[in-house]
């Protein structure tokens, strides 16, 4: 298998992911989590819409983040994203978030996922599927 490719997206942070010191909220990166998976999924030719037109979902099973520096109201950051550990039934999305100017890093994290049906029963992800998350 070849390296995860690693996907970025920037944006502004906004003033609702703030608290009065104009400091991001520790859950809105979590939220950015799911931004960067998002943007990667297109970058590699689909989406999560795709995914879940075909009768299953990826649901989150585990979160992970370690908290380096704050992300301040009307800065850029920029979420890089990767998918690892491509299994049968579950991933592992890894992140870096980064204030975009600086570059210095903010958060590093990631999820983990396990494939389901509409019942929501475990399911196998579709081989087409665990090739395009391998890149």
């Amino acid at each position: 298998m070849t390296k995860p490719r690693v996907v970025e997206t920037t944006f502004y942070v906004r003033y609702a992911e703030t608290d009065q010191m104009s400091v991001v909220h520790h859950a809105a990166y979590v939220v950015w989590f799911e931004e960067g998976r998002s943007a990667w999924l297109r970058a590699m030719g689909s989406n999560y819409a795709d995914f879940e037109a075909s009768g299953l979902y990826l649901a989150v099973s585990e979160v992970y983040a370690r908290y380096l520096a704050p992300a301040l109201y009307g800065r850029r950051v920029t979420v890089r994203s990767r998918a690892e550990e491509i299994r049968s039934r579950t991933l592992k999305f890894c992140y870096e978030i980064v204030d975009t100017e600086s570059g210095q890093a903010l958060v590093t994290g990631y999820t983990r996922h396990i494939c389901i049906d509409r019942k929501g029963s475990v399911a196998r992800i579709p081989e087409e599927w665990r090739e395009l998350l391998a890149g």
